[in-house]
């Protein structure tokens, strides 16, 4: 969940062409409504609340931006950075006490009984999980869309975020370079 929320800034390395879908305001409760329901098996039953005031969603976005750097540059050096990680343990800690006493802030909660949970505290114990050395090493960021992902496969061989998009337009990219390479080559 806290990879998701680091990828609603679409093609965040290409200034371009990135696209931060939190500028829309209805996307805050889509996204939380989406990620109960994508996220069921890491969360169990949960509804998670998103940020109603402008604080709340600079402070989302904040946690956001930082769980962002933090995997970001884990994956690229190799190690956890100290100021990422200790901005990140800030932020996170601020969500974690504004949760009402005697929530159940387990993870993964597999409990039939439905719970209730901040976006930001949900992300911030979402990122501490990842945070295993056996889980941080499985992700990677797919070069084609630039999206944060996790590896689940066997033995780490996975190339992109998903097949279906990033691979597939990567595989035809390389086809139509192939085949225009080869064109070019026959009308010497």
């Amino acid at each position: 969940m806290a990879l998701d929320l680091a990828n609603t800034v679409v093609f965040r390395e290409d200034p371009e062409r990135s696209l931060d879908r939190f500028d829309d305001p209805v996307e805050l409760p889509r996204f939380a409504e989406a990620a109960a329901i994508f996220r069921i098996g890491e969360w169990g039953k949960v509804q998670f609340h998103p940020p109603l005031s402008q604080k709340g969603i600079e402070a989302l976005i904040g946690i956001r931006e930082v769980i962002n750097s933090l995997f970001r540059s884990t994956t690229r050096e190799g190690s956890l950075q100290s100021g990422d990680l200790s901005t990140f343990l800030r932020l996170g800690s601020d969500f974690v006490c504004n949760e009402p006493e005697g929530r159940d802030l387990r993870l993964p909660n597999l409990s039939e009984k439905k719970r209730e949970l901040s976006l930001g505290a949900a992300a911030f114990l979402s990122a501490m999980r990842l945070l295993d050395p056996a889980r941080l090493e499985r992700i990677k960021i797919c070069p084609n869309c630039h999206w944060l992902y996790f590896d689940e496969s066997r033995n780490r061989s996975r190339r992109w975020c998903d097949m279906n998009v990033c691979g597939n337009r990567a595989k035809a990219r390389r086809h139509y370079n192939r085949n225009v390479k080869q064109a070019g080559n026959n009308h010497v």
